[in-house]
């Protein structure tokens, strides 16, 4: 039994890995594609029906939206909301649980550093930004941030109703990037991508497959 369960492991690592790696080619051919102005049509067209939606007459309030979405998906706001959900976890006695959770997002979030510097892509100029942004454009940290915090929280709830939560505050985040002009929709998705990957591979520790209720 002990055998098996090591062999299961070390499987479940290998297709971890594989899906890491996968997604980070993914992420490479994107950002190649996107240099060599192969995705412009895409980006540039998706961002100015953005830019004329803001101008729309209930963009204001779209924007609004948009803005809290952004913030709530932000660094420091992922820190609160990381804390808020650690504390609970380890009050009920599931350190594991939030242990995983943070190592999770704090190695996700190195991951996405290290892409940017990387990459070094400057940010889309198409449009007024409508936030405040220091660093490198490709791939997006709000989506691959919030791919990996809300994709662990689902994972760790282990229930259909959270998978559809968890989706839909990562859509409403990452579109609200191209809405406020600091990202290109390929900026997104590659955030995306790259957080499933990372999701993928740090499900092999997930506490709930090792036993923890």
């Amino acid at each position: 039994m002990g055998v098996r369960s090591i062999s299961d492991r070390r499987l479940s690592l290998t297709k971890g890995a594989g899906a890491l790696a996968l997604a980070l080619f993914c992420v490479l051919a994107i950002a190649l594609m996107q240099r060599a102005g192969w995705l412009d049509g895409l980006n540039v067209g998706l961002m100015e029906r953005a830019g004329a939606a803001r101008d729309a007459a209930v963009g204001h309030s779209i924007t609004i939206v948009m803005r809290l979405a952004s913030a709530i998906g932000g660094t420091a706001g992922r820190i609160v909301l990381v804390l808020l959900v650690a504390g609970p976890l380890l009050w009920a006695g599931l350190r594991r649980s939030a242990l995983w959770l943070l190592l999770v997002v704090i190695g996700g979030t190195l991951l996405n550093l290290a892409l940017k510097q990387i990459f070094a892509a400057p940010r889309p100029d198409l449009l007024p930004h409508l936030d405040v942004v220091h660093t490198y454009s490709f791939p997006s940290g709000h989506s691959a941030g919030n791919m990996i915090f809300f994709g662990a929280l689902a994972m760790l709830a282990g229930r259909r109703s959270g998978y559809w939560a968890a989706s839909a505050m990562i859509a409403l985040i990452g579109v609200s990037r191209v809405w406020l002009g600091v990202h290109w929709p390929s900026d997104v998705t590659a955030g995306w991508i790259e957080g499933l990957g990372w999701l993928a591979l740090c499900g092999v520790w997930l506490p709930a497959r090792r036993g923890q209720k």
